[in-house]
């Protein structure tokens, strides 16, 4: 009974280690099939750990950056492994020599099979040691848009926005033009096409498409956004919005909203998006009439008038009322004296370089003392400028005023600050527009000089600042404030 066990195991023993064939001078048996395989199994997890380490923990404490890590730690991997598999074969008593030129000369015949896969792992190696592409960048290409997944050495992977994971040969990658956005960073521009009817105003059309732009949060307000008139199209006029974004993988979700709030604008204030337009020439008029039959004109036009008058749908009421109730930046310059000798052009360009902003009650608009950058017009609600070192309340401001344009024309500071009183409405202008339109104008430095000293209050206020800062001589007269303004003005601008 004890025999047969220890007979069995005495069997197998021997079984395992019978030499099946020779390599060589080196028998091959099972036994020794089994450790050579255990040991590359070794190997294996030994080079995993060691990417493991490299790509984790040794690397990113040298500063190196995601791509870096992976070429770095893929080619170590692989150098320890084929390091690891030559020992293994030698131990075991493999004389390697013979099996390196087999192995070359298959090599040769395996290269000209598998060229593709050959070209993908170089160019994977590439990628990966370049860095030029690395995971999470967003790129475009060959129709394709999405974030870097994983880069390997035969193919990468994208992750689409609709959740898709798209394997991609790293050869195609870098043998066309790859857009990458995330290569410096993620800010990019947007373009936004925009047609309307023939009938509207440009000019009212490019405040709609900006005021549209500084409504969406995500927008950029440096660069701010512009508006291109890019032509007279077949039907309409064709206008595009440029807007940056900081992230422009949002680039969908950011046009959709805009495109929302610009159609939203656009009826507001009366402008159509027109459907295209041709012109029919019939040539049988006479024959079409007598098939056609005839319908009174005066009961289609009742009938036109009754159902408008019952959906409650006037278009010229609906229009005035769209109107009345936007409030337009061209009209409130017009009514200035400050800009009423502009022509539209140069409102456009005044308007384009703005942007329209919102403070809420006893919010600071600006500080005394503060470099004179912007100048503010008031669209709705008021502000008040308050001179806190004298606690003296020196003016209110309502739609249609301006304020803080004398810091930026004597390029000097504020002279007070200004708090909102309500919920207030301002289109900013920044000096470099101003400037820009003083030096096309100037006509319009002696207009602001006019009316800058008929405001006897804040004409003490700058005086008193003016003196302050050692510009003007307690001893000079009133009448010789414009007279300097003038002087300053000219030397500011002539210099530029």
């Amino acid at each position: 009974m004890n025999s047969s066990p220890q007979q069995l195991v005495t069997f197998l023993s021997q079984f395992i280690q019978t030499p099946i064939f020779k390599i060589g001078d080196e028998p091959i048996s099972l036994l020794w099939l089994i450790k050579l395989v255990l040991s590359f199994l070794t190997v294996m997890l030994l080079s995993v750990i060691c990417k493991r380490l490299l790509k984790n923990r040794l690397l990113p404490k040298l500063g190196a950056s995601q791509g870096q890590r992976e070429a770095v730690a893929t080619l170590a991997t692989y150098g320890f492994g084929a390091l690891g598999f030559v020992i293994v074969l030698q131990i075991n008593g493999l004389n390697i020599a013979p099996l390196v030129v087999t192995l070359g000369g298959l090599g040769i015949g395996v290269g000209f099979g598998f060229q593709e896969i050959t070209k993908n792992l170089i160019s994977g190696l590439t990628l990966l040691i370049e860095g030029k592409l690395q995971v999470g960048d967003y790129i475009e290409f060959d129709n394709l848009s999405g974030h870097i997944k994983e880069i390997a050495l035969r193919s990468t992977i994208i992750r689409t926005f609709d959740g898709g994971d798209v394997v991609v040969p790293n050869s195609n990658l870098t043998s066309n033009r790859v857009l990458n956005w995330s290569y410096k960073s993620l800010t990019g521009k947007l373009h936004l096409p925009v047609k309307v009817a023939y009938n509207s105003d440009p000019i009212l059309v490019t405040e709609t498409l900006l005021n549209s732009a500084y409504m969406e949060a995500t927008v950029m307000q440096e660069p701010p956004p512009r508006v291109i008139f890019k032509g007279f199209g077949e039907s309409a006029l064709e206008f595009e919005l440029w807007v940056w974004i900081a992230q422009i993988d949002e680039g969908f979700l950011v046009k959709s909203s805009l495109n929302f709030i610009i159609e939203h604008n656009l009826r507001q204030v009366g402008i159509k998006i027109p459907h295209p337009q041709r012109d029919l020439w019939l040539r049988n008029i006479d024959e079409l009439k007598q098939i056609i039959p005839q319908f009174p004109e005066s009961q289609s036009s009742n009938n036109g008038q009754e159902s408008d008058e019952s959906t409650g749908l006037n278009p010229q009421l609906s229009l005035a009322k769209s109107l009345r109730q936007s409030i337009s930046i061209r009209d409130s310059l017009r009514q200035l004296p400050h800009f009423n000798i502009c022509s539209d052009i140069h409102l456009r360009e005044l308007i384009e370089t703005g942007y329209r902003k919102f403070f809420a009650e006893s919010e600071i608009v600006f500080n005394e003392n503060e470099i004179g950058t912007h100048f503010y017009l008031v669209l709705s609600g008021s502000i008040e400028t308050v001179v806190t070192r004298l606690s003296q309340h020196i003016k209110i401001y309502k739609s249609g005023d301006i304020l803080g344009e004398v810091a930026i024309m004597l390029n000097l500071p504020y002279t007070s600050t200004a708090i909102a009183l309500e919920d207030t409405s301002v289109f900013v202008i920044n000096k470099h527009s101003f400037d820009r339109l003083l030096r096309l104008h100037p006509d319009l430095a002696e207009t602001f000089t006019q009316e800058l000293t008929k405001e006897k209050k804040i004409y003490q206020d700058i005086r008193q600042q003016l003196q302050d800062l050692g510009l003007l001589g307690m001893t000079e007269h009133s009448n010789r404030f414009a007279a300097w303004v003038k002087s300053r003005l000219k030397g500011i601008f002539s210099a530029e």
